[in-house]
Order: C-alpha cells, then structure tokens, then sequence
C-alpha cells in the first residue's frame, strides 16, 4: 500500500496524508510544521495558495467520482 493518500474532496480541496513533500516551482521545500496532512486548494480562490483556506464554499463544484484514465501514449 502507498505510504501517501490523496483524496479528491467533493466541491473542495485535495487532501494529502502520510509521508510527502511539497516542493515549489524551484524546488523548495514548503515547511509543513511537522504536518502529516494537509488540504490543497483546486478553487484557485484561497489566499494560502498552493494551501486550502475554505475560499471555495459556495463557488466551486466538482463531484469527485473515480475513473479509469485512457492508456498512456507511447
């Protein structure tokens, strides 16, 4: 089983648990505070980007269901 989770919120963020990084464009680590889970935004409206402040509520609707991807091009 993989040691990082990321769930896909309903009209919300992403969430990422267990052992990870986030890195910036360059990348630098993001000190995450000894965090082992974090949300990130998919809105684009939080203030704490790449981070979710709950900006989204009533502006963004996305209902996650899973699904297969097509095969990777070669």
């Amino acid at each position: 089983m993989a040691t990082t989770k990321i769930t896909v919120n309903n009209n919300g963020s992403l969430i990422i648990k267990g052992d990870f990084e986030i890195v910036d464009k360059n990348g630098d680590v993001y000190d995450l505070g000894g965090r082992e889970q974090v949300t990130l935004c998919r809105c684009g409206l939080s203030a704490n980007k790449p981070f979710c402040d709950g900006s989204h509520r009533n502006h963004f609707e996305h209902e996650a269901i899973a699904f297969d991807l097509p095969p990777k091009k070669v």
